[in-house]
């Protein structure tokens, strides 16, 4: 399995309601100090794929987007939909976050 393959099966196993960060995803798929390599991996996904990429976030609790921008508003809404709730742009990592 390579890496991006890695990385896939554990955004896929992040459970509804639930976010990782990028650093946390990388650890987990052995790369450790990769966290943009998992964006990157991410950010090259097909538009229609069932990966739930939305679940991965910041390590400050925010989106990587920029605020305001498409990509940002709809990630939000996914997250929304599972019933992760923003406050001023951040949403709490303490409540929210997977541990694996």
């Amino acid at each position: 399995m390579n890496n991006k393959e890695k990385i896939w099966q554990i955004v896929y196993q992040i459970p509804k309601g639930k976010v990782a960060s990028y650093g946390q995803i990388a650890k987990l798929a052995g790369l450790p100090g990769h966290a943009r390599y998992v964006g990157f991996t991410l950010k090259t996904l097909p538009a229609d794929t069932k990966l739930p990429w939305f679940r991965v976030v910041n390590s400050q609790g925010r989106l990587a987007f920029k605020s305001g921008t498409k990509q940002y508003l709809q990630q939000k809404s996914l997250l929304e939909k599972e019933g992760i709730v923003f406050i001023k742009g951040k949403f709490s990592l303490r409540s929210y976050s997977w541990r694996n």
